[in-house]
């Protein structure tokens, strides 16, 4: 049988291929997506570092899973595909990740080994708003659990900016004239205050994705094709921290780099498991709680950033559970407290109660849970909290994060409004009165305040 194909046949395959391609790219697109639940695909067709195909006989007979060190190079439209800015080199002769390694921090935030992170982790990384904005100082939010990371880092890039700067005046105006060099020097500060504080101020370990994979897939462990890319880098000093993350920031605040998980990542290793085993209790044995198919920060992720240690509780001290068990929570006041208020909170819940030592913290920048929702309330005069009289009448600004608002909201809060204008005004509005969740935990720290929006829309 004559096997020829004609040209005509030979042009219907060269567009059925190009058909195929098309198809093949849309799909890529929603690989990631797809991912955690397990219905990717990984390209075979290695490549090496100019992104030119291997064959076969250079990759081992074809196989795809990733070789050690030197081996097995990531496809550029793999799952985890992350831009070249946010990829290291791996001749910067930092500490490869083992599989013990690997294993020990994905248990440490699952529980198990089996888990991965889902795409809204994936996605998240540390982005500012334009440059000489209303909100200039603040970083945009993602969705889901990593929301939480960023707003608690966003507390800290407000403590820098207000209360540490020279040369600046501390009123609100001042973090709207922030340039985009100002925000990669104070991203750069806050994550390395943070993470040398998780390291008791003695060591700070930064971790970031490099060209090699180092760890292979086990019947004990699943790859997620970015975790076994890592090199960690150990500094001894804040300072020589501060200045390695400025020079690989992309790694943190480009987008599709990881960064939101690249931090977590290196605040583990700050803090070692060790430290974070004798931190958490029996309330908490990991980090991330599981969730609508994606994973929640549990308190101890946010304490951990707040305070340098991952107390599981928001209380003082410590406590004993139902079963005279040991219940960790702060044992000092940091730089950014925390509120937190719940619809279906519980008054009479001890354990739930926030202490005094986040009520209450050095500096008046509070994170705050509402409902679930993570903001910011923090006031510019950094002598709100050490002299009573300074708490009679002021102000706080809030940032929800979210993309309807264009500016931090201004609130007057009053505690020493008298109780006749208080009935005059339930009178007026009736004994039902809505009162906004921001108005609820301000409340949490101030009791009896009055609180004026001054036009502003009530958030949440």
């Amino acid at each position: 049988m004559d096997m020829e194909v004609s040209g005509q046949e030979q042009s219907f395959q060269e567009l059925d291929l190009e058909a195929i391609t098309r198809k093949i790219s849309f799909l890529d697109k929603w690989r990631e997506i797809f991912s955690y639940h397990r219905l990717g695909a990984n390209n075979t067709t290695p490549q090496n570092h100019e992104g030119t195909h291997l064959s076969a006989d250079e990759t081992e007979a074809g196989t795809e899973i990733p070789q050690p060190k030197g081996q097995g190079h990531l496809p550029s439209n793999s799952l985890c595909s992350i831009p070249k800015a946010s990829i290291i080199s791996s001749k910067l002769d930092g500490i490869p990740i083992s599989l013990a390694m690997a294993t020990k921090l994905r248990q440490s935030l699952f529980g198990n080994t089996a888990h991965i992170f889902s795409y809204d982790w994936k996605t998240a990384y540390f982005k500012f708003h334009e440059p000489f904005s209303d909100l200039a100082f603040a970083l945009e939010m993602g969705k889901g659990g990593a929301r939480g990371i960023q707003m608690a880092v966003q507390a800290s890039v407000i403590k820098y900016l207000l209360f540490t700067r020279e040369g600046k005046e501390c009123n609100v105006h001042s973090l709207c004239e922030i340039s985009k060099r100002e925000q990669k020097q104070v991203l750069a500060k806050a994550l390395a205050g943070i993470l040398w504080a998780a390291g008791a101020a003695q060591k700070a370990t930064i971790c970031l994705v490099t060209e090699d994979t180092y760890v292979a897939s086990t019947p004990d462990y699943s790859r997620d094709d970015f975790t076994e890319r890592l090199q960690l880098f150990e500094f001894l000093e804040k300072e020589a921290t501060e200045k390695f993350i400025y020079d690989h920031l992309p790694c943190f605040k480009g987008e599709g780099s990881h960064g939101v998980i690249l931090f977590l990542y290196s605040l583990l290793f700050s803090r070692t498991f060790e430290r974070l085993q004798n931190d958490l209790d029996v309330t908490t044995t990991h980090l991330l709680q599981p969730s609508a198919g994606g994973f929640l920060c549990r308190q101890a992720v946010l304490n951990m950033i707040l305070t340098g240690r991952a107390s599981p509780n928001v209380f003082n001290g410590c406590q004993k559970g139902s079963f005279q068990e040991v219940l960790r929570g702060v044992l000092a006041r940091s730089d950014v407290g925390y509120l937190q208020w719940g619809k279906d909170a519980s008054e009479g819940d001890r354990l739930s109660q926030v202490g005094s030592m986040l009520k209450t913290p050095k500096l008046p920048i509070w994170l705050c849970n509402i409902n679930g929702n993570y903001s910011i309330l923090f006031s510019t005069n950094r002598q709100l909290l050490s002299d009573w009289k300074m708490e009679r009448l002021f102000d706080l600004y809030f940032y929800s994060g979210q993309p309807s608002q264009k500016k931090p909201g201004r609130l007057t809060i009053d505690t020493h409004s008298h109780h006749w204008e208080k009935d005059q005004h339930e009178d007026k509005h009736g004994a039902e009165r809505w009162f906004s969740p921001v108005e609820m935990i301000i409340r949490t720290k101030w009791t009896e305040a009055t609180i004026n929006w001054n036009g502003t829309v009530c958030f949440f």
